[in-house]
């Protein structure tokens, strides 16, 4: 049977490798950092999710090694079994006071946690609005539940409050929005979503993962941001991100609710309990975000003078004020051009991905680029110089298939 079937998966792949479309992961040789190597190259790292720069903090690694030593290597069972030790209800603990919240509970990762939540709060007389570029695992979990599904138009109030009135009948209604949507880098307007909230008794969910422990004065995230804190009934977010950059996500939410969460949720009941040395060094990952304002500061003046550098370039970028900083191709040949530049700025030193579809719209691809606290301002510098000779490099045309063998020669896993 699979003889069949293995050409029709082969003419897909086929089909999205002429079209520019295809992914490749490339090894590192290196622990996650600012610079990190392959096989064969050095190179700036401007794609991570290390916006604090704590994935190889010293005292993060010395917190996991000690925990390692003390805890053991792994839980072997799920929190209610027996897979709960001190050190989750300590970081369960200090994320709770960070937040704001009364108590959070803790998933193998925060597409568990978004894929865990609405079927237990939300049934078929309830109402899920959500906004239309939210996150897979926010999409894949609101299709768990059976509620009624509402998609308002990204960041558009005019149409949140439509659906807000298409719904009004509805015994629960939830707002569903990402703090930070990761593909372009905008901020949700939570100030207004809250007002509408309020209005049409309606509750608000927020997905902060590409937010917590940098965004708002203290690093708590976009509801500080908005000085909406104490508005947000349900806070999701990951630990893999600013946060060390390891694995784990939480909900962090009123008691009620995580009480409900810990009874009924399927990914926590199901899912192994995160391992002693993720947690300890989350813990101290922790600590060390909320206390580092020069470190959000760097960040910001990083993301600020990369976004004027490149603009002055030439370059499309996308308005706003978060590291996340995507560089535009659009177009029906923007996929390849994209990735072609990406391929080419490996050789100039500086690591980037591109981004195409099914990531993104068709005609909307992109490198999307991401600043550290780490990076110096010769990083970033050197960062927009790579980019320039990228895109001339892949723009002489002819030249471009000698810049893809040029990157197969030296064996980048293309």
């Amino acid at each position: 049977m699979y003889g069949a079937v293995k050409d029709e998966l082969r003419a897909t792949l086929d089909r999205i490798e002429a079209a520019g479309l295809y992914k490749r992961e490339r090894k590192l040789t290196s622990p996650q950092s600012s610079q990190i190597t392959t096989d064969t190259i050095t190179a700036l790292n401007f794609c991570a999710n290390n916006y604090l720069g704590l994935a190889d903090h010293p005292e993060v690694e010395a917190a996991a090694a000690k925990a390692l030593q003390e805890w053991g290597f792994g839980m072997a069972s799920v929190r209610f079994i027996c897979g709960t030790q001190e050190l989750h209800k300590q970081l369960e603990y200090a994320l709770s006071q960070f937040l704001g919240s009364d108590d959070t509970i803790l998933y193998s990762s925060c597409y568990d946690a978004n894929g865990g939540i609405f079927e237990v709060l939300f049934g078929p007389e309830d109402a899920i609005v959500s906004d239309e570029l939210n996150h897979a695992s926010l999409i894949d979990g609101i299709r768990l539940s059976k509620a009624q599904r509402y998609r308002y138009k990204n960041a558009d109030m005019a149409d949140l409050r439509a659906q807000l009135e298409a719904a009004r009948s509805a015994r629960r209604k939830v707002i569903v929005t990402d703090g930070v949507f990761s593909m372009d880098g905008y901020l949700a307007p939570l100030d207004q979503i809250c007002d509408l909230a309020e209005r049409y008794g309606a509750m608000v969910l927020v997905d902060d993962s590409h937010a917590v422990g940098f965004v708002g004065p203290s690093g708590r995230g976009t509801p500080e941001r908005f000085g909406v804190m104490d508005r947000i009934d349900i806070l999701t977010g990951t630990l893999g991100k600013a946060l060390g950059g390891a694995s784990g996500g939480y909900v962090a939410a009123h008691q009620e609710i995580i009480d409900l969460l810990r009874q009924h949720s399927r990914p926590y009941l199901f899912s192994n309990a995160l391992a002693p040395t993720v947690t300890a060094g989350s813990l101290k990952a922790l600590e060390i975000a909320a206390a580092s304002a020069d470190a959000r500061e760097r960040l910001a003046d990083n993301t600020a003078l990369f976004r004027r550098l490149m603009t002055k370039a030439g370059f499309e970028v996308l308005p706003g004020e978060h590291p996340i900083t995507p560089v535009m191709f659009p177009g029906r040949d923007g996929a390849r051009r994209a990735a072609q530049i990406a391929d080419a700025m490996l050789l100039e030193g500086v690591y980037v991905i591109a981004f195409s579809y099914p990531v993104v719209p068709a005609d909307r691809a992109r490198i999307r680029v991401q600043l550290s606290a780490e990076h110096t301002e010769t990083d970033i510098r050197s960062c927009v110089a790579a980019f320039i000779a990228a895109r001339d490099r892949v723009d002489r045309g002819p030249g471009v298939g000698d810049v893809v063998e040029n990157l197969r020669s030296h064996q980048l896993d293309l």
